[in-house]
């Protein structure tokens, strides 16, 4: 049976209201929670940005479903740190931690200063990262001098039983087919089904057949569709645009200079808008004729509260 998330938006709401927002989300019905992991908001109308690891453990603690995240293990983050952090939340709560791992975006990663390779270059050093985790995971002592990344005389003493999993995520189809490989499973975000499918397969095609599917959906409820456009466009203008240049801005400023053309219109055909719960009903089940596992829900609104009752009450029983 698929499993619905919650997201968990560190960029727009403080860590305290995120935390509380997780308990009503559990008592809501959903099945899971995924969060992101940023340093900066992609706008100032977002305004927030908490330091991810340390609310993972309080989440994780104050529900008791399964949580995800999704990281960059390598640039303003050591994979050895990473490594150490997932290991003792799956150590802590045994089968409720699942870590995604991606490429990253400048915007995050810029801090350290240091050059920004190329895509192609950045999704070598994720897999390289990734390797380098889980040899820690597999409880290895060790050096590793690699294309990009040094790890001096390692080894961790905390473990869980079970090795973690390492999430692939991906948004193209030519990223989807370079992390098969190695990726226990893919995350990806909602796109017209023709162009997901592209995704999909080109994961399935290359590794990744068997493998669990992840799909992160960004929506906006409201009791009228004009609020909800409104909602969303104050919101998550900055995020309309191809991931191609998303991933070389650096600051809020930037993001807010690209998105100065992008109206409410662009924004609602970008994500799913909609009233009326049987037509987000309707196409869940069409995300799912695609073989996703998992749907992860991000009402990109600030109107959570709505969202989660809306969802609750009369979209997720339908779906079970």
């Amino acid at each position: 049976m698929a499993s619905f998330g919650y997201q968990i938006s560190q960029e727009q709401f403080t860590p305290r209201r995120l935390l509380d927002l997780a308990k009503k989300a559990e008592a809501a019905g959903f099945d899971e929670l995924a969060s992101s992991d940023h340093l900066f908001p992609w706008s100032d109308a977002q305004g927030q940005s908490g330091f991810t690891w340390s609310w993972l453990g309080s989440a994780l603690e104050a529900t008791t479903i399964p949580c995800g995240v999704v990281n960059c293990p390598n640039e303003r983050y050591h994979p050895v740190i990473i490594a150490q952090a997932v290991a003792t939340l799956c150590q802590m709560y045994p089968g409720r931690f699942w870590p995604s791992f991606g490429s990253g975006e400048f915007l995050n990663e810029h801090v350290t200063g240091n050059h920004w390779p190329d895509k192609a270059a950045r999704n070598r050093k994720l897999a390289e990262a990734v390797s380098i985790m889980r040899r820690l995971w597999a409880g290895e002592h060790f050096t590793h001098r690699g294309e990009f990344l040094t790890a001096e005389d390692v080894k961790l003493y905390t473990l869980p039983e079970e090795p973690p999993v390492a999430i692939g995520c991906a948004i193209t189809a030519a990223t989807a087919g370079e992390i098969a490989s190695w990726a226990d499973g893919l995350y990806t975000v909602w796109k017209p089904h023709n162009k997901l499918d592209d995704v999909i397969d080109a994961f399935r095609s290359n590794g990744g057949e068997g493998k669990p599917i992840y799909l992160k959906v960004d929506l906006c409820c409201a009791p009228t569709r004009e609020e909800a456009v409104e909602l969303a466009y104050e919101q998550w203008r900055t995020n309309v645009g191809t991931s191609a240049v998303h991933g070389e801005l650096r600051n809020p400023e930037q993001f807010e200079a690209a998105s100065q053309f992008i109206g409410p219109h662009e924004v609602a055909e970008s994500i799913r808008i909609s009233t009326d719960p049987e037509e987000h009903v309707e196409l869940l089940k069409k995300d799912l004729s695609l073989g996703v596992d998992k749907i992860i829900l991000h009402n990109v609104g600030l109107n959570q509260e709505y969202f989660l009752k809306f969802y609750g009450e009369q979209v997720l029983p339908k779906l079970r």
